[in-house]
């Protein structure tokens, strides 16, 4: 009997429509365990002793090997960033300095290497050898690595992830990217340590103070906080600290500028502000929105218009300069004094 015209024309076409099927599974599944790279790389540009990166103040720590590297985009012709990295012999880079070249922060946020370095002199005067640094992850790497005190947090943590939100879909790929420029990723329990320092920042001060010294344990331990610390808190804490912030330029003219900013706070329906100085051109306010916000153990730290911190119970300031801020955790005994109630008198 004669074939049917088509007869090996369905045959073959059900081949193909199979074949078809499982080279497109085989492309999601490429895509799927082969996501983008991250947008960005880190451009080693130069290399060297303390003694080539004179510029930086760090003689008082020669035997640091210093790197510098540009923070690349492919879409960009120029730098995006600039980063300043710092090790001794083979332990993992810390990162020292970083300059943004971009309108939104990415990665990292910019300070100034000069107030580390004279925090750092303030921790050796201030606090015993033996004591313990509490601080936010990437403060405590430079703590360690300057000025040779056990701090909470050693490991590169990550946390949050600072990226614009044109590159949030590839979160994942900039995470694996950071944790292997950066070293090894961080034990799970330095991670959930983490998240309870951020509890304790978030918290009042008088409870906030006590799950300091919970973290603390018995030992004498200081808390070092930053004014950028509240723009990475605000990211991970949004529901607890409802935070803004702007640059403004410094035009030589403070009580205009002061006025410029109170008037942008009003329109955007902000109560308090703080200021960092990012350089004699520019300066960044962080805002906070309401009392909730102001009453944290952050805010309550740091200059805002609304808090004092000198005036402080819960913790014992040591040291100010520029942004940071050096608090004394009081012993548990101290603390659970001034959290008592006072007695009537007989």
């Amino acid at each position: 009997m004669p074939a049917r015209p088509g007869s090996k024309l369905l045959p073959s076409l059900g081949i193909l429509l199979v074949t078809g099927g499982f080279i497109l599974l085989g492309w999601f599944a490429y895509l799927w365990f082969n996501p983008k790279p991250a947008p960005y790389h880190y451009q080693l540009v130069t290399e060297g002793s303390v003694d080539q990166f004179d510029s930086l103040g760090l003689a008082d720590w020669p035997d640091l090997t210093l790197r510098q590297y540009a923070v690349r985009v492919a879409e960009v012709d120029t730098p995006v960033a600039l980063a300043h990295v710092a090790a001794r012999g083979n332990t993992p880079p810390v990162l020292l300095s970083w300059e943004g070249r971009t309108s939104e922060p990415m990665i990292a946020l910019d300070s100034k290497l000069a107030e580390l370095t004279a925090l750092v002199t303030a921790i050796a005067r201030y606090a015993p050898k033996d004591a313990l640094i509490l601080s936010w992850w990437d403060t405590s790497r430079q703590i360690r690595l300057l000025a040779d005190r056990d701090t909470l947090f050693n490991a590169h943590l990550g946390e949050p992830l600072i990226i614009p939100p044109q590159w949030r879909e590839r979160s994942d790929a900039i995470r694996q990217y950071e944790d292997k420029f950066w070293g090894a990723p961080a034990p799970a329990e330095e991670r959930q340590k983490f998240q309870r320092f951020t509890d304790a920042l978030v918290a009042d001060a008088a409870t906030g103070a006590a799950i300091l010294r919970e973290l603390a344990g018995p030992r004498e331990a200081y808390l070092v906080v930053h004014v950028t610390d509240l723009y990475k808190l605000g990211i991970m804490r949004p529901d607890r600290l409802d935070m803004g912030y702007k640059s403004f330029p410094m035009s030589g003219n403070m009580h205009g500028l002061i006025g410029h900013l109170k008037g942008w706070m009003r329109d955007n329906n902000y109560e308090t502000y703080a200021l960092q100085s990012l350089s004699d051109r520019e300066v960044r306010a962080f805002f906070l929105r309401d009392s909730k916000s102001s009453n944290t153990l952050l805010a309550q730290t740091l200059p805002f218009t609304n808090t004092q911190p000198l005036d402080l119970e819960a913790l014992q300031v040591v040291y100010q300069q520029g942004g940071y801020w050096l608090y004394r955790i009081p012993p548990v005994a101290a603390a659970a004094t001034a959290a008592a109630p006072t007695p009537p008198a007989e």
